[in-house]
Parts: structure tokens; C-alpha cells; sequence
């Protein structure tokens, strides 16, 4: 058996190991406040809806979390070693704009191989230093039209895949619970933080 360590990306293949090899790790409960994302066996047309509905809450939520942080406040990491709060920020929507032209190809092309990116590069670029209503305004117009795409796939769309270069074949149901994981698995960061240093 090989022991992978636990990192975020959710095209990752290095993702959670399991508990028989898995090292104590006290940063455990801060890098996965929410757990893991594990795909049901059988995905329902109620799953997939219930998963829709948390994509498009998410950028409402996470305006009202981060809007009223200083920018002290902002510049925290949510974790030793980990990203800034700001840096989370910026992430998630372009994260989120990686995934629906992931759609787009899986939709208009056969099986397509997608391009991966480099999180940690883009997380220390220069426009991560950007005030965050940039991106909170970007995440609430590319929900608003990801969710609208996401609400009128078939059920012979939702079974289309694409082939990631580290993770292998993604079929699209699944592939809308990942991202719903995604959105609350960083919001969740965010959260626990304000929690543990009382700012709220």
C-alpha cells in the first residue's frame, strides 16, 4: 500500500490517505475543516440538484464572511504554512472559471484531455494582492452563469467525462460535487479562522 499526503486539489491524485497509513498530523482539521471529498456510488438527480444549490449560495456567503475582515485581517494565513485569506479569495473563483471551461470542453468535444494548473503559482502572482471585492464580484457573475448551464445539462450530458492529467477520467455529475466541496472546503478555512481568533 502506498501512503499519499493529503493536499486540497480536488484533481489531485495525491488525496487522502487511508486511515491505516495516515500520519498524525496536527494541521489535519485545519487543511480539511470539511473532510474530503468521496463521490456517492449512486448520484442522483436530487444530489446533483442539492449540489447545484450550494454552488450558487456560495458567492453570498462568501461576501458576507470576508467583507467585513480588515486587511490585517485578510493577510492572515488560515493556517500555518497555509494561504492568506485573501489569497483563498482569489483562488476559488479561478478555480471555478478552470472548472466551467472544463464543462464547456466535455460538452462540445469527445472524452477531452484538460489542461491541469499551477494553484500555488497563481496564488503567488501580483493580482493575489488585489483587493477582494474583485474576485467576490467575479465569483457571484461566473456562479450566476455556471449555475445556469449546471441547472440544464440532460441526463446523457451528466454522464460525460473528461480525462485530467494527474487524476485520470471525470465524469461530470461528480465532477459538480467536487466543486461544491471545493467552494465549502475553503469557505470553511476562512470560517475557522474567524472562529479561533475572535473576530466575530
Amino acid at each position: 500500500m502506498t501512503c499519499a499526503s493529503p493536499i486540497s486539489s480536488p484533481f489531485s491524485t495525491n488525496t487522502l490517505p487511508p486511515d491505516a497509513c495516515r500520519m498524525p498530523d496536527p494541521l489535519y482539521a485545519l487543511r480539511y475543516p470539511i473532510g474530503t471529498f468521496t463521490p456517492p456510488d449512486v448520484i442522483t438527480p436530487e444530489q446533483i440538484g442539492a449540489w447545484i444549490d450550494d454552488i450558487a449560495s456560495l458567492p453570498a456567503e462568501m461576501r458576507a464572511v470576508v467583507a467585513p475582515l480588515s486587511d490585517a485581517q485578510l493577510d492572515t494565513p488560515y493556517r500555518p504554512g497555509g494561504w492568506t485569506v485573501r489569497q483563498v479569495v482569489h483562488h476559488v473563483p479561478d478555480s471555478h472559471l478552470n472548472a466551467m471551461v472544463r464543462f464547456k470542453w466535455t460538452l462540445t468535444e469527445a472524452q477531452p484531455t484538460i489542461k491541469a494548473y499551477d494553484e500555488n503559482g497563481w496564488a503567488g502572482l501580483i493580482d493575489y494582492s488585489s483587493p477582494v471585492h474583485f474576485s467576490l464580484d467575479f465569483l457571484e457573475t461566473l456562479h450566476a452563469r455556471w449555475v445556469n448551464l449546471l441547472r440544464q445539462l440532460t441526463p446523457e450530458q451528466l454522464l460525460r467525462g473528461f480525462d485530467h492529467p494527474e487524476s485520470g477520467y471525470n465524469r461530470l455529475d461528480a465532477v459538480i460535487g467536487m466543486y461544491r466541496w471545493h467552494g465549502r472546503h475553503h469557505l470553511a478555512h476562512i470560517t475557522r479562522l474567524i472562529e479561533r481568533e475572535g473576530w466575530r
